[in-house]
């Protein structure tokens, strides 16, 4: 079966009882029990809610895993994977990622003795050369997030192999329909589901699937424990936007395409990152475990001053953090996404002031690129205007 149809199936035949097509909200705590000693599967939603177990069975079809688990946000999600490992531990990481990772890792987990190495994953030799007798993990962001890194998930994959290391990829930017990172032999993926799995702005939540069911057990031990489930009422609205992944994502591509070659023929504008332009460094890596380039570009701009001119003037791009909704968004990451990440070490990356990064919505292209040459044009202008008479 093709994954648009998975999609579009998503939760259907879950209420044979009635044969509703929809999948019910059980917005109910806790369940009867037949009799003493029997259960229907279901006791306490903490522990197991009939909607969340569609949407969970749902997610793990979609990334072909063998368990999928959801959570009441991404940082939730990654929280329980980090939640595997143990004082001691050392774990190989993107380091240009998002930073409420890098937060969560920084100022939680290090009290906890978890150590951190953050390497340019998409170097496979600086993935190598960092792993120590203690690593357990190699953490990955493919497409990275804000510079849209690519790296090689089959080389990542067998150098963690060869040291018995999980691989664990956040598929966040590149969702199922265009990327799955447990085909070709990754441990854990992980995704805030807020973004591109529900796709309109109106859930927080979060996925994690395995590829063996012993992980996806522990992982869902952490959920009941911990307790950082998702609502019926979530699930059932991330199901609702499933349903639509395969559309959206079609159409989140094509506009960032043509904006991202737009941008390239601005002369404000310094450099453009988005992996589908044949010039980015992953161009190649990506074509080849990847079946698209996603819907999320970074460009950089040769004036400061651009930046919250384009915030405050862009009329149909909305200046808001989060991404992967249906709207487009214009996020400033040194300030917003990425405040977390230490100025240093956000400016050695190349997350500085003149940094944007654009969640392309599925609006007309002719709509938003509109929007940004009006607000060039404009901006164009107000610099002539206080250039002194010669």
């Amino acid at each position: 079966m093709q994954i648009e149809t998975i999609l579009v199936r998503a939760g259907l035949g879950k209420d044979p009882a009635t044969g509703s097509v929809s999948t019910p909200i059980y917005q109910s705590a806790t369940f009867a029990h037949p009799r003493l000693g029997e259960s229907t599967g279901y006791d306490y939603s903490r522990t197991a809610n009939p909607t969340r177990t569609a949407l969970e069975e749902a997610v793990a079809a979609l990334e072909k895993g063998a368990v999928g688990v959801s959570f009441s946000t991404g940082m939730a999600a990654i929280t329980a994977v980090f939640f595997l490992f143990k004082p001691g531990d050392h774990l190989v990481v993107s380091e240009d990622l998002y930073g409420g990772t890098y937060r969560l890792l920084n100022e939680m987990f290090c009290q906890y003795g978890i150590e951190v190495s953050y390497v340019d994953t998409s170097d496979s030799k600086a993935i190598e050369s960092s792993v120590r007798e203690s690593t357990k993990a190699l953490f990955i962001e493919t497409p990275t997030n804000p510079l849209m890194k690519i790296s090689d998930l089959k080389k990542s994959i067998d150098i963690a192999k060869r040291h018995d290391l999980l691989t664990i990829v956040d598929n966040t930017f590149m969702t199922p329909y265009f990327q799955q990172p447990l085909v070709l032999g990754a441990d854990i993926v992980v995704h805030s589901a807020t973004k591109y799995l529900s796709g309109h702005n109106d859930v927080v939540a979060g996925v994690v699937v395995t590829r063996e069911e012993s992980l996806g057990e522990k992982i869902r031990f952490v959920q009941n424990s911990a307790g950082g489930i998702l609502g019926p009422q979530d699930c059932w609205l991330l199901l609702r936007g499933l349903k639509t992944l395969a559309l959206r994502m079609d159409r989140h591509q094509e506009n960032a395409q043509q904006i991202a070659e737009w941008l390239t023929r601005q002369p404000e504008v310094e450099q453009v990152y988005y992996p589908g332009l044949a010039d980015h460094p992953g161009y190649e890596t990506c074509s080849q475990q990847a079946s698209g380039f996603g819907g999320m570009l970074s460009f950089s701009v040769k004036d400061k001053a651009l930046v919250p001119y384009l915030l405050e003037h862009l009329k149909l791009i909305t200046f808001a953090e989060s991404l992967g909704g249906v709207e487009s968004l214009i996020t400033f990451p040194a300030r917003q996404t990425h405040a977390d990440i230490p100025e240093e070490i956000r400016n050695s990356l190349g997350i500085t002031d003149q940094l944007l990064r654009l969640s392309v919505g599925i609006e007309h292209i002719d709509d938003l690129i509109g929007d940004f040459k009006q607000t060039f044009n404009q901006y164009r202008s107000s610099k002539e205007q206080v250039l002194p008479v010669k």
